[in-house]
């Protein structure tokens, strides 16, 4: 792995419908941070606070 491809990133998401958090590692590709995260628990898909700084 080339460190300038890709960067890892701690990603932290926090559910604006019922407050769940999720802490997931992920890499940055083409611009975004990918986590692999789709959908909280409560099937909530789009409303999410996320802050992710780099490892």
């Amino acid at each position: 792995m080339n460190s300038l491809e890709e960067s890892s990133y701690l990603v932290r998401i926090r559910c604006n419908q019922c407050g769940e958090r999720f802490t997931l590692k992920g890499r940055e590709k083409k611009g975004r941070v990918e986590t692999g995260f789709n959908q909280c628990l409560c099937d909530n898909l789009m409303d999410f606070e996320i802050v992710s700084e780099k490892l």
